[in-house]
């Protein structure tokens, strides 16, 4: 089982979650991972709240590491479903995915986003189609 360290170097690669909006894997086992978005002003709207576009790819990014972290095959969302709860009232948000079912071809994934202040900020279901 790969190191926490290993995992990250890994995961580096997604540059855009990684390098260009400040992602973070703070916990990773098969099937699940926890991920961290310290907030920047580069992540908020107009009303000063974190974008969705922000959270989205933070919870899209914890389902790859939970979903890839510890496989052979690569998984890819196929298809994702958020809804925003409420704004997010900290200064990091925090997204856990697990595993619902995990199929041959198919899975299914929750990804819960909250913030350190508490605020459940997000929920989605993503399904993952196994490529390879």
């Amino acid at each position: 089982m790969p190191s926490l360290e290993a995992l990250r170097e890994r995961f580096s690669h997604d540059k855009y979650a990684t390098a260009l909006t400040g992602a973070e894997i703070r916990e990773a086992e098969p099937g699940r991972a926890v991920c961290a978005l310290p907030l920047r002003e580069e992540h908020m709207n107009a009303n000063h709240t974190p974008m969705g576009g922000a959270i989205f790819t933070l919870a899209d990014f914890a389902f790859a590491v939970a979903v890839n972290g510890h496989a052979e095959r690569v998984t890819v969302s196929q298809h994702v479903s958020i809804t925003f709860l409420s704004p997010a009232r900290g200064t990091t948000l925090l997204a856990e995915a697990r595993c619902v079912k995990a199929g041959r071809t198919t899975c299914l994934y929750t990804v819960d986003v909250t913030d350190d202040a508490g605020t459940h900020v997000a929920y989605a279901t993503v399904n993952g189609f196994t490529v390879g």
